[in-house]
């Protein structure tokens, strides 16, 4: 990246971006502080945390235009330590996230991601907007006529605004009016302040008062490692899911070392490990955030709110919150993808209905990401597997079977391979032509040995021709030198 792309990335649309930074930070407020509690945790944790991270990733990240914060998926992570050793280990966790996620970035390990396919990526946005959508729920259950009113008429406002103007982001206005008219008619409503305690100050420097020992680590480590792998592969996936929406190419491996850089610095001012957070930056998207900017203003707003507006904050309607993180549900869904399920392959729309699946009942991203990606491997194998052909033909005087293998030789095809050969056959000699074919793996390599031995075991002379040096090579590791010298073209 330039020092000119750099610079451009903060001040195109100032305006815009600010104001969009603005509608993030109010949709970070309800979800950070119910993933606080999640994790076991006092919010000013998850709200000290969500300002560090966009503070310090809006300079460090490689994609602008993201909202990072506490997340819900690694707050789950984080639960069990909390509730079992403690919040002080729970800060020396987030430390040694952050640093694991920075060699992440830099040994390039963000490269993975490349196994994540368009299955997979499409079957986590669509658990996500499922899981933002649920976790409103609670909000609008055993609730006063008057919430539902204040929801709908939040609802109006967010859709039917921007029909009139743009120039101000509509979620803002919505936040704005329905205030408003809680604090001119008193109402029987919840309150950001229902939902906890907040903070009033800044966060402070502090480092995790524990014994530096190694039975500390034993405990921790895992626990880190989790954490860093939920972070960069959610944070990975949203970064991919803008570049989509956008057009745009993001740095992932400055990503992955900005994020981890993010979450050193938030574990030395108190806060839990976070990463990117898809509903709020699809809606930071919606409303023209594509700079570094508006990231910087989500955490900067948020910080503001916090201090100098504590009393506005305390005061505004959660039905506010609610119909605004209803319209990011709506907007993050997929939509098409619902009518691809019957015009894709069987297999696809496994993989994307089973990766929602996942997600929605352990609400753990990574789970379902996890579970996509080997169902996406092994229908993979299954397909490539059945392009293996494998034909025979006869020498005139009876003597020599040739055998004519063509496509993909690895793990899951060699039995293909195998079955294929008639060992009753009366033919002396048997060629194995490989020109057509490749050796993938050592799984080949060795059916391949376990053959021939079959075949010389009954007499026949055997012949292996036209190999590349990939199969060389894997016949060479085995230790099969006699085999290998029977290797070269007849």
């Amino acid at each position: 990246m330039t020092v000119s792309s750099y610079i451009k990335e903060w001040t195109d649309a100032p305006v815009k971006n600010v104001l969009a930074g603005m509608v993030g930070t109010f949709a970070l407020i309800p979800e950070v502080i119910a993933f606080s509690y999640a994790a076991g945790v006092a919010p000013e944790v998850g709200l000290y945390a969500s300002f560090v991270i966009s503070i310090a990733i809006a300079i460090t990240g490689g994609r602008p235009g993201m909202i990072s914060g506490a997340a819900g998926s690694v707050a789950l992570v984080a639960a069990d330590l909390v509730h079992g050793h403690g919040f002080q280990y729970l800060l020396l966790a987030t430390l040694l996230a952050g640093a694991i996620q920075v060699l992440f970035g830099l040994f390039k390990l963000q490269n993975m991601m490349r196994f994540v396919s368009r299955e997979v990526a499409t079957g986590f946005v669509n658990a996500l907007a499922i899981l933002i959508f649920s976790a409103q729920i609670p909000q609008m259950v055993h609730v006063s006529w008057q919430t539902y009113a204040l929801i709908a008429l939040g609802l109006a406002i967010v859709y039917l605004l921007p029909r009139i103007t743009t120039l101000i982001p509509s979620p803002l206005i919505c936040i704005v009016v329905l205030t408003g008219i809680s604090i001119a008619y008193p109402m029987p409503v919840h309150v950001v302040s229902d939902l906890g305690p907040l903070p009033t100050g800044l966060p402070s420097f502090t480092l995790p008062h524990l014994p530096l020992t190694l039975e500390t680590f034993k405990i921790v480590l895992p626990y880190a490692f989790a954490m860093a792998m939920v972070g960069v592969l959610e944070s990975l996936m949203t970064a991919g899911v803008v570049d989509e929406m956008t057009d745009t190419h993001s740095n992932k491996r400055m990503e992955c070392t900005g994020l981890g850089v993010s979450n050193i610095l938030v574990g030395l001012f108190g806060g839990m490990a976070g990463c990117g957070m898809i509903g709020q930056t699809v809606g930071n998207l919606r409303y023209g955030g594509t700079g570094r900017l508006s990231t910087f203003t989500a955490g900067a707003f948020l910080l503001l709110l916090l201090v100098v507006l504590h009393n506005f904050v305390a005061q505004v309607p959660v039905a506010a919150l609610v119909a605004i993180m209803i319209m990011v549900s709506i907007s993050t869904f997929s939509w098409s993808s619902l009518r691809d399920l019957v015009r894709h392959p069987r297999l696809s729309s496994t993989v994307m209905i089973v990766t929602v699946v996942v997600v929605v009942l352990t609400h753990d991203l990574a789970a379902g990401v996890a579970c996509g990606v080997i169902l996406s491997g092994l229908f993979f194998s299954f397909q490539v597997m059945q392009l293996l052909q494998i034909t025979s033909s006869l020498s005139t005087d009876g003597q020599t079977r040739t055998y004519h293998v063509r496509g993909q030789l690895f793990f899951a095809s060699t039995t293909i391979l195998t079955d294929a050969i008639d060992f009753q056959d009366a033919a002396p000699h048997v060629v194995l032509d490989l020109s057509a074919a490749r050796l993938w793996d050592i799984s080949a390599a060795d059916a391949l040995e376990k053959l021939v031995s079959r075949l010389q075991a009954r007499s026949k002379t055997v012949h292996i021709t036209h190999t590349d040096e990939r199969a060389a090579r894997l016949l060479n590791a085995l230790g099969h030198e006699t085999l290998l010298d029977d290797t070269q073209p007849a």
